[in-house]
């Protein structure tokens, strides 16, 4: 690869000095990287179906929001739903608001966070250890397996660790830039306004991580005084107030059960409990790390020769990598509850990691740059074909399903969920009210972390609305037959306990879901349901 080799110095002890200059801006590689990473993050954005559950969730959320307009409260088919803060909500619905609810529009807040980290990283490295480096560093980023499959998916973990990275990114930059005598103020209030949007991505997280992994590089490059003093910038504390505190004032007035749950249920008894999903060995990022950075991460076994001691600048950007890589995957190491997304804030400082071992192993060896190119090939080509793939490996999506049931539902006819909440649903059929989920609603069901729990938390926080939308099972017939026309979606085979069911062929059944029209005018439903009295057609509450 020549390109990795344009002349980039590398500084010996003798010249390294601790207030050694900042290398030139590179605003032409600066933009060509940011859209290259549009490009590339956006390639098959639009390709595959909406992934069950956390996808067809937090994107249902957003198209609840965008069809009520209530931009301040996040609801899951009509309830309250706080686990977690709006921004992502907030993207996806202007995103959906902008280009119509297509599925690529439903991706805007993974491919804008990919972009922003690459893109950050990039300019970065570029400005505090060398160009060549820095386009090293975004090429891995950009085809780390793990960190491809992110940008291709509608949750809150990239956003949040997009917000992390340009906190820490940009506050090593005011240091450095500090120290070296140029200006850094600006890029200190964008951190604390980095910072904020992270606690409205994501929650706590958002701050505490970068604060922890800034603290320990500070006291790793003997800068606590200096850092600590960037901490009490009174302006910073403005900024960050100023951004994310108006959404949590104003929630807390309308619920007054809020903060209780979303800083005690959400962020401590979730990081302690052993009770919530996926509950993993310590060591499991560990090896997550491993295998989801494939071709990637063998490299890091190479040994190269001694090259001459870098600056001291460059220095201290390998141990603010090592350091952010170590506390990030100790964080989320301690909790017994380990998702592979929580890992994601770890990627940017592995990438410079790599990208160091990579650069130095190929300057000591040319025949090297064969198995460079060769890696990259490979890891961009598994990038693309993972989606591909995934597109044609999607059992559990029920777009056609929901999709016939938009083409054929009149506005304002029901829809009953049997036994499950079908999260893309509600965004591929265009549902324009919320929806009554039938279910036994049994307490060791309801205990355990699943969209019963979603939903019954969202209940307590307003209980007078949910009464239509949390149905007993016995109370399906009842609400049945008070309409002229209902749709009801149910497992196949349908229950023996629902015998009008199996008695009436679905509409549209794929793999165990399917769907039927129920026309409680005609005499035999009426029969079979046992209804009693006239019609009415009705609706669940807006």
């Amino acid at each position: 690869m020549t390109s990795l080799r344009s002349p980039a110095p590398i500084h010996t002890a003798a010249s390294a000095s601790p207030r050694a200059a900042p290398r030139a801006r590179h605003w032409p590689g600066w933009s060509l990287c940011l859209g290259l990473a549009a490009l590339w993050f956006g390639c098959t954005a639009w390709l595959r179906p909406l992934a069950i559950p956390d996808e067809g969730r937090y994107v249902g959320v957003a198209w609840e929001m965008l069809r009520s307009g209530d931009w301040l409260v996040p609801t899951l088919n009509g309830l309250p739903f706080f686990h977690k803060p709006p921004l992502f909500y907030w993207i996806t619905a202007t995103a959906m608001d902008l280009f119509g609810p297509g599925v690529a529009a439903a991706r805007a807040a993974p491919w804008l966070s990919a972009v922003t980290i690459v893109t950050g990283v990039f300019a970065f490295v570029a400005r505090w250890v060398g160009r060549p480096q820095a386009w090293l560093t975004a090429v891995i980023l950009a085809t780390v397996p793990l960190f491809y499959g992110a940008a291709q998916y509608a949750n809150m973990d990239l956003l949040v660790a997009a917000c992390v990275t340009s906190a820490i990114l940009l506050t090593v930059h005011a240091v450095l830039a500090r120290s070296a005598g140029s200006g850094y103020r600006p890029a200190l209030a964008a951190a604390w306004a980095a910072m904020a949007l992270g606690v409205l991505s994501k929650g706590l997280i958002g701050a505490v991580l970068p604060l922890l992994v800034l603290t320990a590089w500070a006291l790793a490059t003997r800068r606590l005084g200096k850092v600590l003093t960037l901490f009490t910038w009174g302006p910073g504390w403005l900024i960050f107030a100023a951004i994310a505190a108006p959404w949590f004032v104003l929630v807390q007035e309308r619920f007054p059960a809020f903060d209780h749950y979303f800083f005690v249920v959400q962020h401590v008894e979730r990081f302690v409990s052993t009770g919530f999903n996926n509950v993993q060995p310590w060591w499991f990022y560990l090896l997550a790390l491993a295998a989801l950075t494939l071709p990637w991460s063998p490299w890091v076994l190479i040994r190269s020769r001694r090259l001459p001691q870098i600056d001291s600048v460059a220095s201290d950007v390998r141990i603010l990598m090592r350091v952010w890589l170590a506390i990030v995957v100790l964080f989320f190491s301690l909790p017994s509850s380990k998702l592979v997304g929580y890992i994601l804030p770890a990627l940017a400082p592995l990438a410079c990691l790599i990208a160091e071992v990579v650069w130095r192993a190929t300057r000591a060896t040319r025949a090297l740059d064969r198995w460079l190119v060769a890696t990259a090939s490979v890891a961009a080509v598994g990038c693309v074909a993972l989606v591909v793939a995934a597109h044609y490996g999607q059992p559990k999506s029920r777009q056609v399903l929901a999709e016939t049931l938009g083409n054929l539902r009149q506005r304002g006819e029901p829809v009953f969920f049997l036994d499950n909440f079908y999260y893309d649903v509600m965004f591929y059929a265009r549902i324009d009210a919320p929806v009554a989920v039938v279910d036994a609603w049994l307490p060791a069901e309801v205990a355990k972390d699943s969209w019963r729990r979603e939903l019954v938390d969202a209940q307590h926080m307003a209980p007078a609305s949910s009464q239509r939308r949390l149905l007993q099972t016995s109370e399906l017939a009842p609400a049945l037959c008070r309409a002229a026309s209902s749709w009801v979606i149910g497992p196949w085979p349908a229950s023996a306990a629902r015998g009008w069911l199996t008695a009436r062929p679905p509409l549209y059944q794929s793999g165990d879901t399917a769907l039927w029209h129920i026309d409680a005018s005609a005499f035999a439903i009426r029969s079979a349901l046992e209804c009693r009295g006239g019609l009415a057609q009705v609706s669940p509450e807006p």
